[in-house]
């Protein structure tokens, strides 16, 4: 999903060390959210010995979460409820923290790290791929995810498609999102920009496939998997998950939440939580809603993605 690697757009892109995710449906009732969150800040001026945000969060009793309104991973559900993988995950750990309460502050995916480190909330709670550049620019949590991607095909896979490669070998129509990094992994197979199908979200993808103006589209394997079942599609299927590849090499795509550079005790006291609910399994069993599977529980670490 990239324009050029490396840059943040309203979308995510696809960097030489790993993807970043897309911006699916950023849904109007989660932008008209903007007015309503409330202005105040909690700011972590102590940059001593790791900020004291943590401490000013438990006196106020909440955190405001930056989301990109991106389905599964940080949105406003149709009945205005706040939810998404990294928002329930945030809900649990923040409450063990002695910050009861969350608040959404919904906006465009480019400007979760500006926002961020212009304190317009708290902590990125959107599944950010964790990569080199970000990691210059904001500090990150180990990741709660790892993602593959898969594709939508007609059902029964005639075509026999399984990977970008595929798609070269028997010349097949490829469709995928605006902006979404399928688009560099495609490009890195041989697959001309120009010969793609390139559509708003996976439910265009969807349709188009099965309309036949599309062999296949590529997505991200909970993205893609999710809006199969979801539709309950009699025309198309969801192929397993694989991993894409850049220069011969696996591109990891790992998202976790991101902090202001001064807040290493939030940081740390966030990463302690979430390797509880690793080990317990009590993260899967909460992402499970959002269609995460065993699959893309991870025990890679900011450290590594960052370098």
């Amino acid at each position: 999903m990239a324009p050029p690697r490396g840059k943040d757009t309203d979308n995510r892109e696809i960097t030489k060390m790993g993807p970043s995710r897309r911006s699916l449906l950023a849904g109007g009732a989660a932008l008209g959210l903007l007015g309503a969150v409330g202005c105040s800040r909690v700011t972590g001026s102590d940059v001593k010995d790791g900020g004291n945000l943590l401490e000013r969060l438990r006196s106020q009793g909440t955190v405001r979460l930056g989301i990109a309104g991106e389905i599964p991973f940080g949105y406003i559900d149709k009945n205005g409820d706040f939810t998404g993988e990294a928002p329930e995950i945030a809900k649990v750990i923040f409450k063990r923290l002695g910050v009861p309460k969350v608040q959404p502050v919904p906006t465009e995916f480019g400007s979760l790290i500006p926002g961020l480190r212009s304190q317009q909330f708290d902590v990125v709670s959107a599944g950010m791929y964790i990569n080199p550049e970000r990691c210059a620019q904001v500090i990150f949590s180990d990741p709660d995810y790892r993602m593959r991607d898969a594709f939508i095909v007609r059902k029964g896979n005639p075509k026999n498609l399984h990977n970008y490669q595929d798609i070269v070998k028997k010349k097949a129509k490829m469709a995928t999102g605006t902006a979404y990094a399928e688009i560099g992994y495609a490009e890195d197979a041989g697959i001309k920009q120009s010969d793609m199908l390139i559509l708003p979200d996976q439910l265009a993808g969807l349709l188009a496939v099965e309309q036949g103006r599309a062999d296949v589209f590529a997505g991200t394997t909970v993205t893609v998997h999710n809006v199969v079942k979801q539709r309950n599609s009699r025309l198309a299927e969801a192929t397993e998950p694989f991993q894409p590849m850049v220069d011969g090499k696996p591109d990891i795509g790992a998202g976790g939440f991101a902090f202001r550079p001064e807040e290493t005790k939030l940081r740390d006291a966030f990463n302690v939580e979430l390797h509880k609910m690793k080990k317990s399994g009590e993260l899967l069993r909460i992402v499970r809603p959002f269609g995460f599977t065993k699959e893309e529980m991870t025990d890679l670490t900011a450290e590594e993605l960052c370098s």
